[in-house]
This record gives C-alpha cells, structure tokens and sequence, in this order.
C-alpha cells in the first residue's frame, strides 16, 4: 500500500517554514525528517508514523485511534502509529505532527 499522498499534502501544510526540514521516502511511506531526525510519516500502512520520547510510549497508546507501532512484529517503543480516524481534524493532525517534530529537534542532528 502506497502513502496517502492527502496526508503528506496535510503534513507539508503544518511543516511549512520549519527549519531543517527534508522529506524521504522509506518503509513504503513518505517521511518528514527535522536535522536529520525522522518526525513524521504518513505510512504506507495508513494514517501516520510519529516519532515520540520513549518514555511516554505507554500514556500515549492509551489515546483514541493510536497504537504502538510495530515492526517485524516487535513493538517499537518511541514510534506510535495514529490511524487515520484521529488524524481527520487539523488541530489533531497539527498536535501530532508538532509532538514529532518536537522530539526530533530534542535529538542530536544527522
């Protein structure tokens, strides 16, 4: 499956002007990256790849619509996956976006 090029259009929209800003495709998806960082993806299996602190990994899947995202069949803690039910408003796609970008910038640039 393919990105939902709605999606992307959406992210670029709420990422316009951000500093250190680079899109790349990987995982079937198309990613946003800041400094280097990967932020952002709007997935290849729907909805939308955020990049979080570890640490609130386990608060943060007990919101509507998110869940841990897996890979392999692991769990990866830091990465949740948004379906896009609760990205259909732009405050919630913008608060979602803003959460990975905001980690992304915490990490040391690439």
């Amino acid at each position: 499956m393919a990105y939902d090029d709605v999606l992307a259009r959406r992210i670029r929209d709420v990422l316009q002007g951000e500093h250190g800003l680079m899109e790349k495709r990987m995982f079937g998806g198309l990613a946003f990256l800041v400094n280097g960082n990967l932020a952002v993806s709007a997935s290849s299996k729907g909805g939308l790849l955020v990049r979080v602190d570890p640490a609130h990994t386990a608060s943060l899947v007990d919101k509507p619509y998110v869940k841990p995202f897996e890979m392999r069949g692991r769990q990866m803690r830091g990465w949740l996956q948004v379906d896009s039910e609760g990205l259909e408003s732009d405050g919630a796609l913008r608060n979602w976006v803003s959460r990975g970008v905001g980690y992304a910038r915490s990490l040391a640039p690439k």
